[in-house]
């Protein structure tokens, strides 16, 4: 027996060290990238931001492009000039189960592969979250059930994305982009139960793809996982950064925190306690300025001994003044030019595209249903539609507090206001539905009245039309005729916006 045990576990470390290994193949085919900025093409507008930094003369070494359409993105690379290009990748549900035989996760993989091909782009970064849970949308991310199974699943359906990537998306060095994890924020909660460095643990074993380490992301985890009550700051991070996969770390983001725009202002200054000793409920927020205290952890993170396949340090700015991103990039340049990326000894680089591709073990059927059923329960507690009670809920009375500032503020707010203000949008309509005594307020529960599958591409502003104009049908039909005007100039305004004509050479700055 323990002959056999022990020949099981060879078996096991062989297939480890395998990955280990294609992990490394891969990452010697990406050059240091530098400093860099990961923005948005629309907002702010990325002809005037390039224009801008060109003028402080603090031009990036790189940037990390958000999600956009085919000419848009054609746009920034006839713009871009030397500066390389990245991408951050948006609608893979990596976290979610049975995405493996639904043929819209085929076609946006196909869809993302050709925006890396547009750009050039080395990796594929795209965030460990979702927001689409069993049929329920959600504006901004939610991050995954940090349950064993759920890790599994993230590093098959990575797997999946990587295989893809690495038939349909060739670079002009003939290799594929790198398919890159974010570790998310929290949004005043989590669910799970093990230990978000042990989570990514767990989905390095059976894949060989980087990871992308936000420090915002990792205050939000020392404010919301009730870390804070147990240790300082410092010792938070020193101990999450020994037990996370730091060698796996290819990209680290830097963007700002700031109170939900439903309570007070930005954060700013140092991250004082109040009177009864809690920490300001900053969240993940992009427009905001980045505090003091991000730049204090992430020395302690450059710092540490394990962060040996760093590629990229990006400012994310996406939504922020282009003022103030050319203030903060040009201090970020002068107090981090002279980091030295630590680069481990690499194998001899191989640009075959039919390099093999380790494979992880596959989660049971048995253990993926339990995962889906696991979600459902997620969408419905973060819905406001159950309370908090299974097995990933291992303390609810300890987040109820959280739970409930999401689910009353966080979320009305999100399907109201954030990405398209619903009023905005339908001024007609919504003041007839006034006039009626139709109260928009009763929006937020039809949202979430029933699931509904996606059908297409993720794009909250345009699932945020569908929805409003089932619920005019219901609360309002005669104003039916008046919403679908609204709604089509809506969609016209939209596809324009989003396919910008490319720009000449003498119209660009």
């Amino acid at each position: 027996m323990d002959e056999i045990l022990a020949l099981g576990e060879n078996i096991w470390m062989a297939a480890l060290n395998s990955l280990e290994r294609e992990f490394l193949r891969r990452l010697s085919l990406i050059q240091v990238h530098g400093l860099g900025l990961s923005v948005d093409v629309y907002s702010p507008d990325f002809t005037s931001l390039l224009g801008a930094l060109q003028r402080r003369q603090v031009l990036p070494a790189y940037l990390e492009v958000f999600r956009a359409g085919p000419a848009a993105l054609a746009v920034v690379k006839s713009q871009a000039g030397d500066v390389l290009l990245t991408y951050h990748g948006e609608g893979l549900w990596v976290t979610q189960p049975g995405i493996a035989d639904d043929p819209l996760f085929a076609e946006e993989v196909h869809e993302v592969a050709g925006h890396l091909q547009t750009l050039d782009s080395a990796w594929l970064n795209h965030e460990c979250a979702t927001k689409s849970i069993a049929g329920y949308s959600f504006g901004t991310y939610l991050p995954p059930l940090y349950t064993e199974s759920s890790a599994c699943m993230v590093a098959e359906n990575t797997l999946r994305v990587q295989e893809r990537l690495d038939r349909h998306c060739h670079l002009s060095h003939g290799a594929a982009p790198m398919v890159l994890l974010e570790m998310p924020p929290l949004t005043y909660f989590v669910a799970g139960t093990m230990t978000i460095p042990k989570y990514f643990q767990v989905v390095i074993k059976s894949a060989p793809c980087g990871l992308v380490l936000d420090i915002g992301h990792l205050w939000t985890v020392y404010r919301y996982s009730g870390a804070w009550r147990r240790a300082s700051l410092g010792q938070f991070v020193s101990t999450f950064l020994d037990e996370f996969p730091m060698h796996r770390v290819v990209e680290i983001h830097v963007a700002g925190l700031s109170i939900h725009e439903s309570g007070s202002t930005a954060a700013s200054g140092p991250v004082k306690p109040d009177r009864d000793g809690v920490l300001p409920a900053w969240i993940d927020a992009h427009a905001a300025p980045i505090p003091a205290v991000l730049f204090e952890m992430l020395d302690q993170v450059l710092s540490h001994p394990g962060l040996t396949s760093l590629r990229g340090l990006a400012l994310e700015v996406d939504t922020k003044p282009v003022e103030l991103i050319v203030d903060e990039f040009a201090r970020f340049a002068e107090r981090y030019r002279s980091v030295l990326f630590p680069v481990g000894d690499l194998p001899v680089s191989s640009t075959d595209r039919s390099a093999w591709l380790p494979k992880g073990e596959r989660l049971s059927d048995a253990a993926a249903r339990e995962l889906e059923e696991a979600y459902h329960r997620y969408a419905r507690v973060a819905a406001g539609r159950a309370e908090p009670i299974g097995p990933e809920w291992t303390n609810p009375a300890a987040c109820a507090d959280e739970i409930d500032m999401y689910r009353s503020i966080y979320l009305p707010y999100e399907i109201l206001h954030w990405g398209g203000d619903v009023e905005s949008m339908f001024p007609e309509t919504c003041r007839r539905l006034a006039a009626q005594g139709v109260s928009l307020s009763r929006f937020v529960p039809f949202w979430f009245s029933r699931p509904r599958p996606q059908a297409r591409s993720y794009d909250f502003f345009l699932v945020k039309i569908e929805r409003f104009m089932e619920f005019v049908q219901g609360e309002a039909p005669d104003l039916r005729g008046i919403a679908e005007q609204e709604a089509d100039e809506l969609r016209r305004a939209y596809d324009t916006a989003n396919e910008p004509p490319v720009q000449t050479a003498s119209e660009r700055p």
